[in-house]
């Protein structure tokens, strides 16, 4: 992909965190962006938002990627009013946390159903568009898809599918001109998970670096494909 203006970007989860930081990196190309969030308020708001930059186009997409259809209504409306699908960046993602004996149901079926199943129906709606246009479909795994921790079981569990999903989606649709990559990344100063940013999170992966890997990886020559990329802060605390 060179040539960037009047691309066309879904980012699911925009409206915040890694997901924000990337439509704010792909707005500066002079893309069109549409973001999906969950609750209409803050679809709107980040919209507004991002619209500020100045550069580029915002659709702000109210979108749940637990249900298929909803994620196929998002790209028939980015359809509808730009004609065209690039990029999809399957963002959108949750944490729950702790020990098997603790985890509930409830929590384990809602972290499966938002950061595995909820990246595989934001593909597979997105794919007959991305292939018209030999696009590119980027998904935010984690360290934790490689690395298990205690108290992880669903965290983990999701984002390994995350990224053996992604490397396999990756085989299936490269020879139709569709290019596929997952980023890994470690601590990221987020909202993740009801966190609040701030001075202490300063050695952290910002989210603005995700958004320049982002461009970075669709600057590349269409003739390389980085298709999964580990990053972690360069200097974290010591212990």
């Amino acid at each position: 992909m060179r040539s960037f203006e009047g691309k066309v970007a879904l980012i699911t989860g925009g409206s915040k965190g890694i997901g924000y930081g990337v439509a704010e990196a792909l707005l500066n190309l002079d893309m069109r962006v549409a973001i999906t969030s969950r609750t209409e308020d803050s679809a709107v708001k980040a919209a507004k938002q991002l619209t500020q930059l100045g550069r580029g186009k915002v659709l702000g997409l109210v979108a749940d990627v637990r249900n298929y259809e909803s994620q196929k209504e998002a790209v028939n409306v980015i359809l509808e009013k730009w004609g065209q699908l690039d990029i999809l960046v399957a963002n959108a993602g949750i944490g729950h946390f702790g020990s098997i004996e603790d985890l509930s149901i409830e929590h384990w079926q809602e972290t499966i159903d938002t950061n595995l199943s909820g990246v595989f129906y934001s593909i597979k709606a997105a794919l007959p568009a991305l292939r018209k246009t030999q696009g590119y479909v980027i998904t935010i795994s984690s360290l934790a898809g490689t690395n298990f921790f205690e108290g992880g079981a669903a965290y983990n569990a999701s984002k390994f599918g995350v990224t053996g999903m992604t490397q396999a989606i990756m085989l299936d649709v490269r020879n139709h001109g569709v290019k596929v990559s997952t980023i890994m990344p470690g601590s990221v100063a987020t909202h993740f998970n009801d966190h609040e940013p701030s001075d202490k999170d300063s050695w952290k992966i910002q989210k603005e670096d995700i958004g320049d890997l982002v461009v970075n990886l669709i600057k590349m020559n269409p003739r390389t494909l980085p298709s999964k990329i580990e990053v972690r802060p360069s200097q974290p605390p010591q212990k």
